[in-house]
């Protein structure tokens, strides 16, 4: 038996295509796998790029002091009040899954709250369609949708090139990749 297996019936992320549908937000209460936390000084002007560029909805806040967002489950990000962020967005970026059929709508949204906070989209080799924002607390955000298989696309030569193959070409459950 591998120690890997199929899992995406436990992710809220829909399979790539160019119907695919966002989930709907999730506003239950779990404990969280992962978050984000980012400082801010402005939690108000934070809260509204957030929900109104990103697509995140306010989960629940502490006046002042913290404010809990989600997109989709698993997908948690606090924004804490702070006296400084840094001047400049650093390398590291941090991703959250979206479909096709958001990108365009981000790009808008987020240029309409905070003009030149957008790069992108663009293509991937790894047959993602990625956005990138610079939020106003200099966080560096990627909103990344996975664009359909296509396994005579040069993506899928290259992926199969480094031993990466579709699970109908012979990869199975990544036994090889490991």
């Amino acid at each position: 038996m591998s120690d890997y297996y199929n899992a995406f019936e436990m992710s809220p992320v829909p399979t790539p295509g160019p119907d695919a549908v966002p989930p709907e937000p999730f506003r239950g209460i779990y404990g969280m796998p992962a978050f984000a936390t980012i400082p801010t000084t402005d939690l108000a002007a934070s809260v509204d790029f957030w929900t109104r560029g990103l697509g995140f909805f306010e989960l629940f806040a502490i006046p002042g002091t913290v404010v809990h967002l989600r997109r989709w489950a698993f997908q948690d990000v606090l924004l804490v009040k702070a006296d400084s962020v840094p001047e400049q967005a650093p390398a590291l970026s941090l991703s959250f899954a979206c479909v096709l059929s958001e990108v365009e709508s981000v790009v808008e949204a987020c240029r309409a709250v905070r003009p030149g906070s957008v790069d992108g989209p663009r293509d991937t080799p790894w047959t993602t369609r990625d956005v990138e924002v610079i939020t106003p607390e200099n966080a560096r955000i990627v909103l990344t949708a996975a664009k359909p298989f296509d396994p005579a696309s040069q993506e899928a030569k290259d992926l199969a090139a480094v031993g990466i193959t579709p699970p109908a070409a012979g990869g199975g459950d990544n036994e090889d990749h490991v």
